[in-house]
């Protein structure tokens, strides 16, 4: 399988995703947009990866190149192509099915858990997942569930944390790819946004402590994602082409 991925930052990339592409043999390939690399051909990938930033889904005038990648993901979309979109990824999504992108009512910043929403999870990657699930976040924003889609998960401080779109677009608003290394990285760089005395944005020491603990059983849950994924996109895959 082809996978290509969009990165809106130098300090997220796509983590342990690079791992289990390895372990796969697929081939991955990348759009750095904060370079202004080309976007590729539809035909030229199976699987379109939509990574996170700092910026939002609304700040089209702020970065030049976000109208083009909105038509871009758009394109795919249309043309049937399994699009995986993880926290701005998912935004962008969102707001590409026609949905609200707004601030969430929190920043969620650390390891949360999020609840799984039985009914709809099933026959879903997202069923790899436990019900309980603790993973990383990230985000001041959040969206109003597209029309058509099916919302899968849900934490204390966002209501909103994935949805499946038809049978190959999957909104993730939490981090599954990350290991302490991109902590690290993003904590690094997000460091205003590390602000005390808020009940979702953990101490920088704390979230690291907790990434210790969480981080291997995260990697762990992307793999069953991914697997669970790419056996579901498989046939979408060979349509799209």
């Amino acid at each position: 399988m082809k996978l290509h991925y969009l990165q809106h930052v130098p300090f997220e990339g796509i983590g342990r995703i690079q791992d289990w592409a390895d372990s796969h043999k697929h081939l991955l390939s990348s759009t750095r947009l904060f370079s202004n690399d080309r976007l590729p051909a539809l035909d030229n990938f199976d699987l379109l990866v939509i990574m996170g930033g700092p910026m939002g889904a609304n700040d089209d005038r702020r970065f030049k190149w976000m109208a083009t990648e909105k038509a871009f993901i758009e394109a795919a979309i249309e043309k049937n192509k399994p699009v995986l979109g993880i926290c701005l990824g998912s935004q962008l999504i969102a707001s590409i099915l026609g949905a609200r992108v707004y601030a969430n009512r929190e920043k969620e910043i650390g390891w949360f858990p999020i609840e799984l929403d039985p009914p709809e999870v099933s026959r879903t990657p997202l069923q790899a997942l436990q019900q309980r699930s603790m993973v990383f976040h990230w985000h001041g924003d959040t969206f109003d569930l597209p029309k058509g889609a099916r919302h899968l998960a849900r934490s204390r401080a966002c209501e909103n944390q994935a949805f499946v779109y038809g049978e190959a677009i999957v909104g993730l608003q939490f981090h599954l790819e990350v290991a302490e290394p991109h902590i690290e990285n993003m904590i690094h760089h997000g460091q205003s946004e590390l602000v005390s005395g808020f009940e979702f944005i953990q101490d920088p020491r704390h979230m690291m402590g907790l990434s210790a603990r969480y981080a291997p059983p995260l990697t762990a849950a992307l793999y069953r994602f991914l697997d669970k994924y790419a056996l579901q996109i498989g046939p979408v895959a060979d349509e799209a082409h």
